[in-house]
């Protein structure tokens, strides 16, 4: 589909083109951080409750103490978190019921990891292998099962090709699978290109104003699962599922990274586009590890083990939350607040792909 017919169907669903001119601490952390949060958005600082018009969002948050060992996850406990955490986020009876309504068994579901910050504070294998093993005991065939990021050679060093080899499942990198001419998310700002877009090395008018989705996502994936770390970066507050499911799917994105301006604009407009906002059946944030500065790199020493996973179906409510807590940290390690994007995720609201309102999310502690 077109950048045309998108920006139709943009229009009706979205309304957009109007709208763009330990456990108790754990706890009291994602509460005191919404409070931060929903003052840094222009909000009042009130309780997480909201009027009963207003439209929900719901974040199941599972947490074991114990899940955690020197910032290493202990498999097994992560595993049995991936279980309550989505027979709580279903209300299913079973696991294989649980999983099955989230994705059908013949569909060709992508885990879209972080992998570039690698297996530390990147999304962290065990939570990936955990939720592979779901979906494997809920019928799924290993070769409907992807691991996918960006670049396969960060997917090597964080250790997802061991993983792949260990349940018979693929791995794959969006730039590798080739860009899809046909699909793709248009912006007037002009790219400076590199080795690897689909334009690179083209002339003439309109080069470098396209960014193409990846044909893994338009062609091969029916469903995805984002599993996004909860870690800063420091224009769009979170590498969460907006600014990571985005980004990672297209190519020539070095333009929207310039400005946040750019960046607010871009990330929600290609998330809202059918391959990614409407195949999307599940979402992840892996807080074992709360990393509030360091971006893309390892930085312990500015990380709080959380020992929590939150799922939900809403992208913006977790991001959201990921927002609250590395705020909540910095303000407890005595660090500056980030000003980060903010339009970014008032955005995405804007665009209806989830509640932005910190007093709209209603979380549930398992």
């Amino acid at each position: 589909m077109t950048r045309a017919a998108w920006s139709v169907v943009s229009v009706f669903r979205r309304g957009w083109v109007a709208a763009r001119n330990s456990l108790p601490v754990a706890h009291a952390s994602l509460t005191v951080g919404c409070v931060l949060l929903a003052s840094y958005f222009g909000h009042a600082a009130q309780p997480l409750t909201a009027p009963p018009q207003l439209p929900q969002a719901r974040v199941v948050v599972v947490q074991d103490a114990q899940a955690m060992e020197a910032f290493t996850p202990r498999a097994n406990l992560v595993h049995r978190m991936v279980d309550r955490g989505i027979l709580a986020h279903t209300g299913k009876a079973t696991l294989a019921e649980a999983w099955r309504s989230v994705v059908k068994t013949n569909d060709v579901v992508g885990l879209k990891v972080v992998s570039a910050p690698g297996h530390t504070s990147g999304t962290r294998p065990a939570v990936v292998a955990a939720v592979v093993q779901g979906l494997l005991a809920a019928g799924l065939p290993p070769k409907n099962i992807v691991i996918w990021d960006k670049q396969l050679v960060d997917l090597r060093i964080a250790g997802y090709f061991e993983l792949a080899e260990r349940y018979g499942v693929r791995i794959a990198s969006a730039a590798s699978a080739g860009w899809d001419d046909k699909s793709y998310y248009e912006n007037s700002l002009l790219g400076n290109l590199v080795w690897g877009d689909a334009e690179f090395g083209k002339k003439g008018d309109g080069i470098g104003r396209k960014s193409h989705f990846s044909k893994l996502v338009t062609r091969d994936l029916t469903r995805h699962i984002s599993l996004a770390p909860l870690m800063n970066h420091n224009l769009a507050g979170v590498g969460g599922h907006f600014y990571s499911l985005a980004l990672g799917s297209v190519d020539n994105t070095l333009r929207f990274e310039s400005t946040p301006r750019a960046l607010s604009e871009a990330v929600p407009e290609i998330f809202a586009l059918p391959p990614l906002f409407d195949r999307l059946a599940l979402c992840i944030t892996d807080a074992l590890i709360c990393q509030y500065q360091g971006e893309q790199l390892t930085r312990l020493h500015y990380a709080t083990p959380l020992s929590q996973l939150r799922f939900s179906k809403d992208p913006v409510a977790l991001d959201t939350l990921s927002l609250a807590e590395l705020e909540a940290q910095r303000k407890r390690a005595g660090i500056p607040s980030t000003k980060f994007s903010a339009e970014l995720y008032k955005n995405a609201a804007l665009l209806e792909l989830g509640v932005g309102d910190a007093r709209q999310i209603r979380v549930e502690m398992k």
